[in-house]
């Protein structure tokens, strides 16, 4: 069986909740809210692998993650991305990457080999919610969606995670849970 996998930073649960009382006051826009349970920092979309490669992602990201410090990273800024205004796809929580996230997503992804793996430029984010882009376009002029807000973020282990976004509108399953040194 084939699964869509991807590995990220899972966020603690306290924060989960801060950051979905915080988009309350964006409901009633053309916008499909991700689950609260599902916030989660992506550091790798490795797409659809059969389930006797997930072993071997397990060991991958295991090795790649065992010599690397905790550290913490610093997210501030709730906004509409990758664009504002019409062509606005996402709500989401964003920062600057640290040199220490950096490292480990190339280490995560050097782990891989032969996967294939999108070489664009690493913006850490957290996905809040998807533009109904056919509702957005429509709308007589567009709303700022932008809110300064600070977090802080231990980031102490990375998961890999199963996207049933299919068969379970978008719930995402932790597969395992990698610790850093």
């Amino acid at each position: 069986m084939q699964r869509r996998i991807f590995v990220g930073i899972n966020l603690p649960s306290q924060v989960k909740k801060r950051l979905a009382e915080k988009i309350k006051k964006w409901n009633d826009l053309p916008i499909k809210w991700i689950k609260e349970d599902n916030f989660h920092i992506t550091l790798s979309f490795l797409g659809y692998l059969e389930d006797e490669d997930l072993s071997r992602i397990c060991t991958s990201v295991r090795e790649a993650t065992e010599n690397i410090e905790s550290f913490d990273i610093e997210l501030n800024k709730i906004e509409l991305g990758p664009t504002k205004g019409k062509d606005a796809r996402l709500v989401w929580f964003s920062g600057k990457a640290s040199e220490e996230l950096k490292k480990l997503q190339e280490e995560i992804e050097k782990s891989f080999g032969s996967f294939n793996i999108d070489k664009k430029e690493f913006h850490p984010h957290v996905t809040l919610g998807r533009i109904r882009k056919n509702k957005w376009q429509i709308l007589d002029s567009f709303p700022e969606v932008e809110e300064n807000f600070r977090i802080s973020l231990p980031v102490d282990s990375v998961s890999i995670f199963d996207s049933r976004s299919e068969e379970t509108a978008g719930e995402f399953i932790e597969i395992e849970s990698c610790p850093l040194k």
